[in-house]
């Protein structure tokens, strides 16, 4: 079947405090109707530096829906209805390590799931499918974040753990000593199961965590705080919009995209038998799985 081929085009998740991308042409916010629900708010289509884009808001403008409630599966359907190829998700996040500072950004390569109240899959009765998350993220797109970071002279880690918390509320102190332990670097409540949809999407997907504070195991700092983890967010924000429009160049001239392996996570990955799939839900994979349901 081969992979998808479909020239890139940049989508991008922003987390708390980033609700728009700076210097876009071409700009319209569009309604995406997905079958899996309403996505957190419409996209915002427009190109940057001859890239062609697509930004969605998280939270939806303003912050509106909380961890727990972001309809995680519309918002990545909708992403590919939309023509994302690429994914990079930005998302503030709490340190557990000394060296990870508030106002860093962590080009995360792992995940721990910890997550519990959320609909992890696209697939499920009457087609079930299993794709590998044992390399959570897209090492191309990681290395142009870094390059780009880099570039624009923004403090930059790469490679490390991200835990994903439920949430709303922040960790107590036994649980921020326990996820140490377990040698994760930082701590977030939106990347899972973001991540696993967007494997099984087929979708290109990176993660930049923007360390806001250090959690609340940190003897010399305060708890965690809302009022304290927006002032890193703002600063945070403006790093963050300045990376996107140092990576979008990179990737409009990346001839290495259509062959990531991303794009076919799903090749092997339909263990249910053709004739004995549900066709209803067939309907709604259209897009997230159409490439290896329909091929041409």
């Amino acid at each position: 079947m081969g992979h998808d081929k479909r020239p890139a085009v940049l989508g991008i998740i922003g987390g708390s405090g980033v609700y728009d991308i700076e210097g876009l042409t071409n700009k319209r916010w569009e309604r995406v109707n997905s079958p899996f629900g309403d996505l957190s708010d419409e996209l915002l289509f427009g190109e940057l530096n001859e890239q062609k884009m697509v930004f969605l808001p998280r939270h939806g403008r303003g912050h509106m829906i909380p961890p727990s409630e972001i309809n995680f599966r519309a918002n990545i359907d909708g992403l590919k209805r939309a023509g994302a190829t690429d994914v990079i998700s930005v998302s503030a996040v709490g340190s557990l390590r000394e060296n990870l500072r508030p106002g860093m950004f962590v080009i995360v390569d792992q995940f721990i799931d910890r997550t519990f109240a959320r609909v992890k899959s696209f697939f499920g009765n009457g087609c079930v499918a299993h794709v590998s998350m044992a390399h959570p993220v897209c090492h191309r797109l990681g290395d142009h974040l870094e390059a780009a970071a880099r570039e624009a002279s923004i403090e930059v880690a790469r490679g490390g753990t991200y835990l994903v918390m439920e949430g709303p509320q922040f960790s107590s102190l036994a649980e921020s000593e326990l996820y140490r332990s377990w040698n994760c670097d930082v701590i977030g409540m939106t990347n899972m199961p973001e991540a696993k949809l967007a494997r099984e999407a087929e979708l290109c997907y990176a993660t930049v965590a923007m360390v806001t504070d250090y959690d609340c195991w940190h003897p010399n700092h305060d708890d965690v705080t809302v009022d304290a983890i927006v002032k890193v967010l703002l600063a945070n924000a403006d790093n963050a919009r300045s990376l996107v429009k140092k990576v979008a160049p990179r990737l409009h001239g990346d001839d290495k995209a259509v062959t990531c392996s991303c794009r076919s996570a799903l090749e092997h990955a339909l263990i249910t038998a053709p004739e004995a799939r549900d066709p209803e839900m067939l309907k709604r994979l259209d897009t997230v799985a159409g490439r290896v349901l329909y091929p041409r």
